[in-house]
């Protein structure tokens, strides 16, 4: 009961924040959360879960319900989940379509749906070909957007620079490690039973359908496909330490995709003309541009600002300041060239100014030219 009272006092805020975060955004980005909202009153009904979820046995022939592969996405068995879905649509709203457009939105949702619908079901159906039981094709529903929050993020680490967003006992984490982080997350609130046994399936096969799109076939506005910069390849969702034994598996694997025609071979162009020979890689646009671009001046900045720390010289109020030593090695003041007409006597006071390097302990000793009349 605390619980509601507690919800119902709240609700004002809640409802002004889903305003703020879904007011601007496109007619698609509403109708998702729509039909997300209704699917999880129909959750109540077991039959409607199972006509709308996806189950191994019946995608497959005979049964062929073809039409789960499409409306499983929609359906959301806990309201935390719901909620999750619409804040992760609304933020893609935000933050993603004012990028690709509202078509090639639609179209990175309803691929890499369809994908993990496919993927997930050729997965039960290896485990029951190695268990032989029944209820991994009659008793499991497939249904949520795990696969697409999974694809977002993949999404967001192309798109933003490589920024860090918490500091951890461990170690940085950053946007570049987030798909990797969220999918370990995931299978440990399966493992606790925080989730079902389909959520960790699904986020990965949203992970693994979501980058070969993004990577190999997503249309750019200047006729490219793809986005084959190296910060984008596969073990740069990896840690440093593995990356090398990744970057081995995925490169045969890529090589054999190749060779059958299901992937097409990088063509890297070089600027013969500039000396500092920069290659060109297709599927670059401006934003990618930008992001490299901040992402340089962010590494400037730091090792400036580390320099700066490092090197920062003490320099001395006074003379009063000095020890008395360093007073009295001060060289003396050269003459004056001959061609120089002899200057008044005020002006041939010159000032030393004498700087102890905290470093090294040596002196040196800096003298301005005589005025020149």
């Amino acid at each position: 009961m605390s619980f509601f009272r507690a919800l119902n006092r709240n609700l004002p805020y809640i409802r002004q924040q889903f305003g703020a975060l879904l007011g601007n955004t496109s007619a698609s980005v509403k109708t998702i959360c729509g039909i997300v909202l209704f699917s999880y009153c129909l959750s109540y009904s077991e039959n409607a879960v199972k006509i709308i979820s996806v189950t191994p046995g019946l995608l497959m022939p005979p049964a062929f319900w073809l039409w789960t592969a499409f409306t499983f996405c929609f359906l959301e068995i806990y309201f935390w989940e719901v909620i999750i879905d619409i804040v992760t649509v609304g933020l893609c709203g935000k933050l993603i379509e004012p990028l690709w457009g509202q078509m090639e939105m639609m179209s990175f949702f309803a691929i890499v749906n369809f994908g993990v619908a496919v993927i997930t079901t050729i997965f039960y159906l290896i485990l029951f070909a190695f268990t032989s039981n029944d209820e991994l094709l009659f008793e499991v529903h497939i249904h949520g957007l795990a696969g697409y929050l999974a694809g977002v993020s993949v999404a967001v680490k192309q798109i933003m620079p490589d920024l860090v967003i918490v500091k951890t006992p461990l170690g940085k984490l950053s946007n570049r490690n987030v798909p990797l982080t969220a999918f370990f997350g995931s299978l440990v609130c399966w493992l606790i039973g925080l989730l079902d046994g389909t959520y960790p399936t699904m986020f990965l096969s949203g992970l693994i359908v979501s980058w070969i799109y993004l990577r190999f076939y997503q249309k750019h506005s200047n006729g490219t496909r793809g986005d084959m910069a190296d910060y984008f390849n596969f073990a740069s969702f990896f840690p440093n330490v593995i990356q090398p034994p990744v970057h081995v598996i995925s490169n045969s694997i890529y090589s054999i995709l190749v060779k059958i025609g299901l992937c097409r071979k990088v063509v890297r162009k070089y600027d013969i003309a500039n000396p500092t020979g920069v290659m060109i890689v297709p599927g670059i646009e401006q934003q990618d541009v930008e992001r490299r671009r901040q992402i340089a001046l962010k590494a400037l900045s730091e090792r400036l600002s580390k320099y700066q720390q490092d090197k920062q010289p003490l320099l001395p109020k006074s003379t009063k300041d000095l020890k008395p030593d360093l007073l009295s090695n001060t060289p003396t003041q050269p003459p004056a060239p001959s061609h120089v007409p002899p200057a008044t006597s005020s002006s041939q006071e010159l000032k030393t100014v004498i700087v102890d390097d905290v470093n090294n302990g040596a002196s040196t000793s800096f003298m301005p030219p005589p005025t020149i009349l």
